[in-house]
């Protein structure tokens, strides 16, 4: 049966005409406020379709803290997560290159607080209570943890370049043994897992000398589930053992952490020593510059994909608020209605892994969708389900249509916002010291060996490349093409490798090599067989002498 139809009655015309007219004139009103921005569309999807579904099955009871304006505004967040002295706040103190204020460092546990490190006119620090009722700021519903939390939180504010395109989040180092859990006086993995849903990157942080994963730390793991998708995985202090050491190493923390984060992807670990001191054991240089090129790029994103990122959260919110209707629904359903409420209301807990079956079957909803059956259990001991609501379909397909359409319309807006944007990149700190000039990484390696010479790097090994040259019968100074091919196909690189470096290495294209190019071409093999990548276009310092008139 249809929502808009009461049973037994037709729509007359002159009321569904009237209808159309006002659906009409609400989205003339509602698109251009809707659509202006990303950010301004999902506030106002959020406010007018989700929240309202929230609210009626009190899922913020359960889940999470509604979302707040700032909570759409705010810059891209990255988490730091690790066991004390693993290095956080130095690789915070390494990405910004400055000191920010409450920053401690050493190798006891010296960071106690969580602190939010963000960009402000002046150096200062504001205390948690006072963070927490500043609507700007999007940690507002951090209240719900209570004074022993907000006693440890704070919020470092500096002027740095960094800053202005992300904020961090440094938290406290992670103990073994129950005690220090108790005597936190707040839940620190719910913390965590507060701070996850609203971040855009979490970085897991390791001591290459202590792989150990504490009870605390694989219960944070544990509570960053659904979120795997923004975890990334650093292996710090890499430089203090020896390579095969490291590979060991290496091995130990992928073995561990497949233990912990159940997924058939394996996790993406970033090997190196993320500080501003000289390596102390220099074998794998090239290996850490590379690991700390990959990073640095993945956190340069940030602020190109967020909008992506929110709208992403967005709809996992969505997946999950539809799925709590249908639970808090089904235990109202099977509630009596006087007598036997606590004798049903435990079998319905106990028998939950049932319900979700049931909903699982009845509306096709995926497995992956329902919350932690155990937690969900722990929440409803304590609900009063006479106070939970029926099924009310409107709500539902009113955050079905969101899915569906406004969603899509935004995700056309993203790439429409995206191309109009400069490039969005995280400038600044050490994101700087590696972009250009001979210290960038790869300058005056592979392709770009030879970049400062004045003679031409192909020169050297051209007398060897020639006496191939004049084996292969060349006419007129030049060889064909099926000619050449016989000769570069012993490298044993695949055909597409070798068409771009017959592209590459043909200048005057005239579909036939000189001595010069043919020299050229053998170069770019050798880039190639080393573990270069190609360029996409000659660079000039690699255009044969005699060719650069033409240039």
């Amino acid at each position: 049966m249809s929502l808009r139809e009461e049973p037994g009655t037709a729509a007359s015309p002159v009321s569904s005409s009237m209808f159309s007219w006002v659906s009409k004139d609400a989205r003339r009103k509602k698109e251009p406020e809707l659509f202006q921005t990303v950010s301004e569309g999902l506030r106002q999807l959020y406010a007018q379709k989700l929240l309202p579904l929230e609210e009626h099955y009190r899922f913020h009871e359960f889940h999470s803290p509604a979302l707040e304006d700032a909570d759409f505004d705010n810059k891209p967040m990255v988490l730091l997560v690790g066991q004390y002295s693993t290095g956080k706040t130095t690789f915070i103190r390494h990405l910004i290159e400055q000191d920010f204020p409450g920053m401690r460092i050493g190798p006891e546990p010296t960071t106690d607080s969580f602190i939010a490190v963000m960009h402000g006119p002046t150096e200062g620090v504001v205390p948690g209570n006072a963070l927490v009722v500043d609507p700007r700021r999007p940690f507002r519903k951090l209240n719900a943890f209570g004074n022993a939390f907000l006693n440890r939180f704070m919020c470092a504010q500096l002027p740095n370049p960094v800053l202005d395109s992300i904020s961090i989040i440094d938290t406290p180092g992670i103990l073994s043994g129950e005690k220090q859990r108790i005597s936190r006086g707040y839940d620190f993995a719910a913390v965590l897992e507060w701070f996850a849903e609203r971040v855009d990157r979490i970085i897991l942080l390791f001591d290459a000398h202590k792989l150990d994963i504490s009870d605390e730390f694989s219960e944070v793991i544990k509570a960053l589930k659904n979120h795997e998708d923004k975890i990334r995985v650093v292996l710090n202090k890499a430089d203090q053992i020896e390579t095969q050491q490291l590979m060991r190493v290496y091995g130990a923390l992928m073995w561990s952490l497949g233990k912990i984060i159940n997924t058939p992807e394996v996790v993406r670990v970033y090997i190196g020593s993320f500080w501003s001191h000289p390596l102390l054991i220099p074998d794998n240089r090239k290996l850490f510059e590379a690991e700390e090129q990959d990073l640095f790029k993945d956190i340069q994103s940030l602020p190109r994909n967020a909008a992506l990122r929110k709208l992403n959260d967005l709809i996992k919110r969505a997946r999950l608020a539809k799925v709590h209707a249908y639970i808090i629904s089904s235990l109202k359903k099977e509630m009596p209605n006087v007598f036997g409420k606590e004798s049903k209301k435990k079998e319905l807990v106990n028998n939950l892994g049932e319900i979700y079956q049931k909903i699982e079957r009845e509306h096709q909803i995926s497995p992956g969708d329902f919350p932690n059956l155990r937690k969900m259990q722990e929440l409803l001991q304590t609900q009063d389900f006479s106070r939970f609501q029926a099924l009310k379909p409107k709500l539902l397909d009113t955050v079905d249509d969101m899915l569906a359409n406004d969603i899509a319309r935004l995700m056309v807006m993203v790439r429409q916002e995206e191309s109009l944007m400069p490039a969005q990149v995280v400038k600044g700190g050490a994101f700087d010291g590696t972009m250009n000039g001979p210290f960038g990484h790869g300058y005056g390696e592979g392709a770009g060996e030879g970049i400062d010479d004045v003679e031409w790097v192909v020169g050297k090994d051209k007398p060897t490349y020639d006496e191939i040259f004049y084996t292969l019968s060349p006419v007129n100074g030049k060889i064909t093409g099926a000619n050449a091919k016989k000769e570069m196909v012993k490298s044993k690189l695949p055909n597409t490798v070798l068409g771009k470096i017959w592209k590459l290495a043909d200048v005057d294209r005239d579909g036939l090599l000189d001595d010069e190019e043919f020299a050229l071409a053998n170069h770019l093999i050798k880039v190639k067989l080393e573990g270069h990548e190609l360029p996409a276009d000659l660079p000039p310092h690699l255009v044969p002498p005699s060719k650069r008139r033409h240039e």
